[in-house]
């Protein structure tokens, strides 16, 4: 009878126990090893930002953007439009703004080498620097209707169509063309992509010949129409908080006329060792170089293990991209330091020239942007352990289920959606602002979508296609398709819960594993008694039976599934024992007779079964006539 019933389960039950009880073992120890890493990432990242950033940002940007122009309270660096304007501010906000030499008083506190402090806090570092690029005359043709009123031509801005010839005056450098560098990043504008280099002066550090200089701009005509932007850089650094603030502010000038103004504002910290805290931040990221180390060599065992099965699992793939993530981390961050370190020094002593921190800010912001991306990654990853909890695997579950319902759909969703997008480009378009560009128009109806939207604009644009947009928009798209992707998910989530309920769902050993681990500590704490076996069966019996009521069974039912776990409690200690030496042994009577009446219980649970499969085929067959 052993052989017999080898052949039949194929392995022994107690070998098979072992299997599991290894495995889970191995899964909570990649549990607590990969919880461990990710505590250490969200300590080094969090560590690298600061409110102080946020409040460093604001009060610059209030200073330089939202101070008016005296006498003239609507004219600030966001409202200008014109030359004019542009050259009230230069000589006016912006002067103000940047030249703080003594205290509200006019008491002189200082003396650092003559250098501004701004808001009494913020060094102004070297001196800020004022460049323009513009384009040639000719760079595109005029109709010849047109040519005996207009014969010059400005395109927009391109490197090809980029104007290099001194102009003006010809003597200093604001009237000669500087050659760009190339490891200097480009500048993304609204109407644009600008490389570095141009035509540029650099202030001085006397507000006085500041004022001067631009009035002599001014009067000379340094802005023509070939102009096609402007840039004002300068960079401070506040020792209270160890932070860089890098100020760019931008004057795009369209082919269209008039002006567009954009800002960027960077807090970073560059000077990233300073303090014994920034010195447990460098702790924390050797540690991330070791896990980094001991995952790639893990990643390494599993490939050469399983070779192209490997490639099967979708959290194999989510692990190697996190390595590559982790590995980008790692380079952005180490070049960031070495240029910081090879050019800071540098920057600091020349006081008496322009200090491009923009360089090096552009370089820590990617490096800030790579590691947040590690880190969201490294959250989604948490998914993978989320097999002892029910309710996270129902999510699981229903999501994996329900992928390719959801892909067909989303195809559908997307022609729709997008043929919307292209019909209020071209109809809008050149009236509301949220439709200017195709993009615009595609992030426009997801805000539709989500209730924010400029109806008064769209009916203004065209008064008969703009409201039947709208209503249709709504209609099919809010109505229709989002309510069908939710009856996707709803179905496949009633699906899941139902296989549950009967009994189809994965067995959450970990979670039983934690659960005991944490009661065995207790009572190695004495903090809880010991359990004995008959309460835990008895406990384990109440749970079972209070689960069974809340998922509608009557008392019957539940005393005879009990006496059905009894009989086979004892037929399994009886014939699964390891214990057994003889191949033949006796069976008694009363053995005999348990078996028989639990063959007869399952045979009436499959007989229920069958009724309640025969109810419910004919209740869909009635829906489907």
């Amino acid at each position: 009878r052993k052989n017999f019933v080898l052949c039949l389960t194929g392995t022994p039950k107690h070998k098979l126990r072992y299997r599991e009880d290894v495995e889970i073992r191995t899964t909570l120890q990649e549990l607590l090893l990969y919880s461990i890493f990710l505590i250490n990432l969200c300590i080094l990242t969090f560590g690298m930002v600061n409110p102080h950033m946020y409040y460093l940002n604001k009060v610059m940007s209030s200073l330089f953007l939202d101070t008016s122009v005296a006498g003239e309270e609507r004219t600030n660096f966001k409202s200008i439009r014109s030359i004019t304007d542009f050259w009230k501010f230069m000589e006016g906000p912006f002067l103000d703004g940047l030249y703080w030499d003594s205290w509200y008083n006019n008491e002189k506190l200082y003396d650092l080498k003559n250098s501004s402090r701004i808001y009494y806090e913020n060094i102004l570092l070297g001196l800020p620097r004022v460049r323009q690029l513009k384009v040639r005359n000719g760079t595109c043709k005029v109709y010849s209707f047109f040519r005996s009123l207009m014969d010059e031509c400005y395109d927009k801005y391109t490197s090809k169509n980029e104007d290099m010839a001194d102009f003006g005056l010809k003597q200093d450098t604001e009237w000669k063309y500087s050659s760009p560098d190339m490891n200097s990043p480009w500048h993304w504008g609204f109407v644009g992509v600008y490389q570095n280099g141009g035509y540029i002066f650099t202030l001085s550090k006397s507000k006085s010949e500041t004022l001067n200089k631009f009035i002599n701009l001014r009067m000379n005509s340094w802005i023509t129409r070939g102009t096609r932007v402007i840039f004002i850089d300068f960079s401070v650094y506040n020792a209270n908080v160890n932070l860089f603030c890098i100020i760019r502010l931008v004057a795009e000038f369209p082919a269209t006329g008039g002006i567009l103004t954009s800002w960027q504002f960077y807090s970073v910290k560059l000077l990233r060792y300073v303090s014994f805290y920034d010195y447990f931040i460098a702790s924390c990221e050797i540690i991330f170089c070791i896990f980094i180390i001991v995952f790639t060599i893990q990643e390494i065992k599993k490939l050469k293990e399983f070779k192209f099965a490997y490639f099967k699992s979708i959290w194999n793939w989510l692990e190697l991209l996190l390595l590559v993530l982790c590995f980008s981390t790692v380079l952005f961050s180490s070049y960031s330091n070495m240029q910081i370190y090879r050019m800071l020094g540098q920057l600091l002593r020349d006081t008496e020239k322009y200090s491009d921190f923009y360089f090096l800010a552009y370089w820590h912001i990617y490096y800030n942007n790579i590691i947040a991306i590690t880190i969201f990654f490294a959250w989604i990853k948490i998914f993978k352990f989320i097999s002892f909890n029910k309710t996270m695997s129902q999510l699981s579950s229903t999501l994996s289920r329900c992928i390719k319902d959801i892909i067909g759909f989303a195809i559908m969703f997307f022609i729709i959606f997008f043929a919307y997008a292209q019909l209020g480009f071209l109809v809008f378009g050149s009236q509301v602002d949220d439709f200017s560009t195709f993009q615009n128009a595609i992030f426009t109806q997801f805000r539709i979508v989500l209730g924010d939207f400029n109806f008064a604009g769209i009916q203004h644009a065209n008064r008969i296609l703009g409201p039947i947009y709208f209503i249709t928009f709504i209609f099919f798209v809010f109505f229709v398709l989002l309510n069908m992707f939710l009856a996707i998910i709803n179905d496949t989530y009633s699906e899941v819960k139902a296989d549950y309920s009967i009994g189809r769902r994965p067995d959450f050993q970990l979670g039983k594993m934690i659960k005991k681990s944490y009661n065995n500590a207790l009572e190695k704490l004495k903090l809880k008694k010991p359990e004995t076996d008959e309460d835990k069966e008895r406990t384990e019996n109440k749970d079972l039976a209070e689960k069974a009521r809340r998922e509608g069974f009557d008392e019957k039912e539940i005393q005879s599934a009990e006496q059905m776990k009894k009989w086979k409690e004892r037929l399994e200690k009886k014939y699964y024992s390891t214990e057994i030496q003889d191949d033949y042994q006796t069976v008694t009577q009363q053995e005999f007779r348990d078996l028989f009446l639990y063959a007869v219980e399952l045979e009436k649970e499959l007989h229920y079964v069958s009724l309640k499969l025969n109810r419910v085929m004919r209740k869909v067959s009635a829906l489907q006539y």
